[in-house]
């Protein structure tokens, strides 16, 4: 049975082709939000207060860093002098960075956790989905000849963002 062009995609599902080929700055910025994305959720998911949270929290505080000034230097949507409404998330994340450290050094954990969480579900999860978008460098990263394969990527990230709340309320206890 002879094979047709329209069944079979022989293109691979992702290649590094665009990001390798986009500005450094976008390099850098790929190459502290990837480990800080897995080592987010690995922190989320588990104990806190132990000495190896607290390094992991200082790495993924750096490389949150990283990832929010390297954002200034990326300049692929120009609504104004070459910034978008993205850099001011940027300009929150080194905010919110410095405010979860200090919550954490002051002994108010409510106030790091929750500084943390909105780090990570606004900075790196809600951001990372605006990176899918078709036209930008990520998507094609991402989706190179398999435009379905974005709708999967979602509904997982959906998944593991509902199973990463519900343990989280699982674990606290309401107070009232």
């Amino acid at each position: 049975m002879a094979e047709r062009g329209s069944e079979f995609d022989r293109r691979p599902p992702m290649t590094l082709e665009p990001l390798l080929d986009a500005p450094l700055a976008v390099q850098i910025h790929v190459a502290a939000v990837t480990p800080a994305a897995l080592l987010g959720a690995y922190i989320l998911l588990n104990p806190k207060g132990t000495p190896l949270h607290r390094l992991l929290g200082k790495i993924w505080i750096a490389l949150m860093a990283v990832t929010a000034i390297s954002s200034f230097f990326i300049h692929q949507i120009n609504l104004f002098c070459g910034f978008s409404p993205i850099h001011l998330l940027s300009i929150s994340t080194l905010f919110g960075s410095w405010n979860a450290i200090a919550a954490a050094r002051s002994g108010d954990i409510r106030r790091h956790k929750r500084m943390v969480a909105s780090l990570y579900f606004g900075g790196i999860v809600l951001a990372g989905l605006f990176t899918l978008v078709p036209g930008r460098i990520m998507h094609r990263v991402v989706f190179t000849g398999a435009e379905w394969q974005a709708s999967l990527v979602a509904a997982l990230i959906g998944a593991i963002l509902v199973a990463i709340v519900l343990r989280g309320r699982h674990r606290e206890p309401i107070a009232r």
